[in-house]
């Protein structure tokens, strides 16, 4: 008898432990972080587009904070998102440029990131979508046909479902855990971002089999009718069809959620959208007024709506924290003749705000940022200093395990500025251009440091900010950076150009 009150005593405290455990699990607060590509300031409807209409994107706005002065680290892709994850500014680490699609693993996974943060606090992590940051071992890069590490598994997210470039890049498949999704063993896959492999034909070779043209670079190899920079052969059973990409990638999201609904989640959704090559799914084809450019932002609202869809189907919008942005600043012609360029209609893709993607100007790093997580962040618009480097230092100190003392972080903490309550924001940020030309932004007041670049990429038709002499702008007067002040305000200029000087030696 007192055997049997000994068990049931045993039993009803592993019961009451094992629920008390799943309660406070489920008190913490799921983070999702839609993370687009090449959407600029002025792209959608809450930051006042007018020939678009992004009813999905906007609901997150008016039910959040939407941030009219946050930035970006880099102007391009690779640099953004290994920014983002690492909280290191991306001009300190070699080869961390525009990555060809085989480049191998950029970031150290000995190194805190968020992924890791979120998961060493207890949290199921994913990333599904875009990647651009490299896979394998370096010296070797990724292997296709096999084992594919390290990659996101090794930096700490516990599902990882991938495209590993960019869609204009080679190779042009998924990429799910450590393989090739579908992959036919008997059809390898070669890559090479230097000379041809296989005989799959090229768009320079045969433009009669395009159903999308290229008018710069974008002229190798050919799948699914569009040509890609670099060349690859094989994996036929594995290559994505473009039209069914956002479908499929957000079919993940929806999947990774609803798995994990019991459970506190991290999820890095990066979307593909709205990144060249824009073949977007029949039913969003020709919806728009701007050609495939506007088709594609209405895709990329669509798949924001799926996801709070699956938040509010699962109950779990009140216990979410999202954050909508972007990696870098618009860009139209990028490579392929959609009629980006003709079917503007005075839509202004960077707002009010000078140059694009590629771009020392702020065109190239302010970006949309809007956050929701309702009770919890401030309702309305903040024009608080904000850059995306301090994304993980923030969700360090938001999980409970604030980040120890790292003198090669440039990452700060800013989750009072996220949720509204520091409306002021970061003394200083950074900005990197395509030619890694730095700028700094200190209150009203930015510098761009002298660059021997080209003053256009005449490929792309954007301003690229590059001048030999010094840029000084009022940027609270002056949010277009049109007039440069640096001969008149010399003291501003050496108090800037000395500060950004002191950070790099950092």
């Amino acid at each position: 008898m007192r055997h049997f009150f000994y068990l049931s005593v045993f039993y009803i405290f592993t019961f009451l432990s094992f629920n008390l455990n799943v309660a406070a699990q489920q008190t913490k607060t799921n983070v999702v972080i839609i993370y687009t590509d090449d959407l600029g300031y002025g792209d959608i409807s809450c930051y006042n587009a007018k020939n678009v209409h992004t009813p999905n994107i906007d609901r997150i706005a008016s039910n959040g904070l939407l941030f009219t002065n946050a930035h970006a680290t880099s102007a391009t892709c690779t640099p953004s998102r290994y920014s983002l994850l690492t909280g290191q500014y991306a001009w300190r680490k070699k080869g961390t440029g525009i990555a060809p699609g085989d480049a191998a693993l950029l970031i150290n996974p000995n190194r805190p990131n968020l992924a890791s943060v979120f998961k060493q606090a207890g949290y199921e992590t994913g990333v599904i979508g875009k990647w651009h940051l490299g896979l394998g071992e370096q010296g070797t890069g990724p292997n296709w046909n096999g084992e594919i590490k390290p990659g996101p598994i090794e930096l700490g997210f516990n599902t990882s479902f991938i495209l590993p470039a960019t869609v204009d890049r080679v190779p042009c498949v998924y990429v799910d855990g450590h393989r090739v999704a579908n992959l036919d063993p008997a059809d390898p896959i070669q890559v090479n971002y230097k000379n041809p492999v296989g005989n799959w034909p090229t768009g320079a070779n045969h433009p009669e089999l395009l159903k999308l043209k290229p008018s710069h670079q974008h002229d190798q190899t050919i799948v699914n009718g569009v040509s890609r920079i670099g060349y690859m052969t094989g994996g036929k059973s594995a290559l994505w069809v473009d039209e069914e990409i956002s479908t499929v990638i957000t079919n993940k999201a929806v999947k990774f959620i609803e798995t994990n609904k019991s459970k506190p989640f991290f999820l890095y959704f990066a979307t593909h959208n709205i990144h060249v090559p824009r073949v977007v799914n029949k039913r969003f084809a020709g919806k728009s007024t701007m050609g495939p450019r506007g088709d594609a932002i209405l895709e990329l609202d669509w798949t924001t709506g799926e996801v709070l869809k699956t938040l509010d189907r699962l109950k779990l919008t009140d216990n979410t924290l999202i954050i909508f942005t972007s990696d870098n600043g618009p860009v139209l012609d990028d490579g392929y003749q959609d009629q980006a360029v003709q079917k503007l209609n005075g839509h202004k893709p960077a707002g009010p705000l000078r140059g694009g993607k590629y771009s020392a100007f702020d065109g190239g790093t302010r970006i949309p940022l809007i956050i929701s997580w309702p009770g919890h962040v401030t309702k309305g618009v903040s024009n608080a200093l904000l850059s995306q480097i301090d994304f993980l230092a923030s969700f360090a100190a938001f999980t409970g395990n604030p980040l120890q003392n790292d003198s090669e972080l440039d990452s700060k903490n800013a989750i009072d500025v996220l949720l509204g309550k520091n409306t002021t924001g970061r003394e200083h940020i950074i900005e990197q251009a395509l030619n890694n030309t730095l700028s700094i932004i200190a209150g009203d007041w930015k510098y761009i440091e002298p660059g021997n670049g080209p003053r256009i990429n005449k490929e792309v038709n954007i301003e690229l900010g590059n001048d030999p002499k010094p840029q000084l702008y009022n940027i609270k007067n002056d949010i277009g950076e049109k007039h440069n002040l640096a001969d008149s305000n010399p003291e501003k200029l050496n108090e800037l150009k000395s500060l950004l000087q002191n950070i790099k030696n950092q």
